[in-house]
C-alpha cells in the first residue's frame, strides 16, 4: 500500500481508486470498464453525512467522465434555489467527505480552483450551461436531489441542447423508469471529450464534451408493457453531439452505445456499461420454472 492509499484508509476518504463506500449505485456494485485514463478520481458524492451517487473525474480536465446513481420515482420537479458545491476531497485528503457550498469567489482557495471546476468558469462561457449528469428529475428525495448541485456532477452543455432533446430525453426515461421498471434501475450518464476547453485567466479550465450519453439497467421489469417500450428493458442507452445544431439524442441498444463510446474513447479495452449487458431478471425467473 502507498503512502496516499494509507492516507485514504485513514481519513475515511471518499476520493480514492475505488467506489467501495458507494457501490451499491453501480450494477452488481461493478463500475463501468474500459473508460480509463491517467488522472481519473472515483468520488462517492456524499450530502448530509450519506453517499447518493458515484463519480468518475477527471481532474486536469475538470470534468466528470460519468456519474452513476440509483433512479428513484419521481414526478421531475426541479429543486430551487440550491446552492452549487463543490468537493472538498479534490482539495485536500484532510477535508470532509460531504460536499460543501461554494465560497465567495474573492474567498477562493487556490488549491480548490486548481482541482476542480468553478462557477467562474461558466461566466464568459456564454454558449453553454451548467448540465448535470445525475439530473435531479431523477431523484426523488430532497437531499437527494440536492445532492445533484455539486459542479463535480456538472459538464459544460450547449444550450438549446440542454433544454431541448436532452431534456426531452431524461423526461422520457423518468416516465419510462416510473411506470414500467418494477425494481432497483441503475442509471451512468458521462460523457465523450474532443480538444475543445473553455479558458479563463489565459489558461484552459474545462474540458468541453462532444456527446452526452446515457444508459439504464432495470432487472426487473413490467413484462407486460407495451411494445414499444418492451424491447427497451432491461437495458437501454442513448447519446446525442453537444452542438448548436443537430443536437438529436438517439436511443439505441446498450451495446450499440457502447461500440460507439469504443469508437470515441479508442481504448484498446472494450467498453462495458454494465456488467455482462444488464441481465433480466424476468428471464432469470422463467429458466428457473421451467427447471422445476
Amino acid at each position: 500500500m502507498t503512502m496516499v492509499q494509507l492516507l485514504y484508509e485513514l481519513t475515511d476518504a471518499t476520493v480514492s481508486d475505488s467506489f467501495k463506500e458507494c457501490s451499491q449505485f453501480l450494477y452488481m456494485r461493478t463500475p463501468p470498464a474500459g473508460i480509463q485514463g491517467t488522472d481519473l478520481k472515483r468520488i462517492c458524492q456524499r450530502y448530509g453525512d450519506e453517499p447518493r451517487y458515484a463519480t468518475l473525474y477527471h481532474c486536469s480536465r475538470r470534468l466528470p467522465m460519468y456519474s452513476a446513481y440509483t433512479f428513484k420515482k419521481s414526478d421531475g420537479q426541479r429543486r430551487i434555489d440550491t446552492p452549487w458545491m463543490y468537493e472538498p476531497q479534490l482539495v485536500s485528503l484532510e477535508k470532509s467527505g460531504n460536499m460543501q457550498m461554494l465560497p465567495p469567489s474573492d474567498k477562493t482557495d487556490p488549491s480548490l480552483e486548481k482541482s476542480q471546476a468553478l462557477l467562474e468558469d461558466y461566466v464568459d462561457a456564454v454558449a453553454y450551461e451548467r448540465g448535470t449528469l445525475n439530473p435531479d428529475q431523477h431523484q426523488a428525495d430532497s437531499q437527494d436531489k440536492a445532492a445533484t448541485y455539486t459542479l463535480t456532477n456538472v459538464v459544460p452543455q450547449v444550450g438549446d441542447f440542454k433544454e431541448g432533446s436532452w431534456a426531452a430525453y431524461i423526461d422520457r426515461v423518468r416516465r419510462r423508469l416510473n411506470n414500467f421498471c418494477q425494481g432497483v434501475a441503475y442509471v451512468v450518464t458521462g460523457v465523450t471529450v474532443s480538444g475543445v476547453t473553455i479558458r479563463r485567466g489565459g489558461q484552459d479550465r474545462m474540458a468541453v464534451p462532444k456527446h452526452l450519453w446515457s444508459a439504464y439497467c432495470c432487472p426487473r421489469y413490467d413484462r407486460n408493457s407495451p411494445y414499444e417500450v418492451r424491447y427497451m428493458f432491461p437495458s437501454y442507452g442513448a447519446y446525442g453531439p453537444n452542438e448548436i445544431v443537430g443536437h438529436h439524442v438517439e436511443e439505441v441498444p446498450l451495446k450499440t452505445l457502447e461500440n460507439f463510446l469504443q469508437n470515441q474513447i479508442a481504448m484498446e479495452r472494450n467498453v462495458n456499461i454494465f456488467l455482462r449487458g444488464c441481465i433480466s431478471e424476468n428471464t432469470f425467473k422463467r429458466k428457473k420454472r421451467k427447471k422445476k
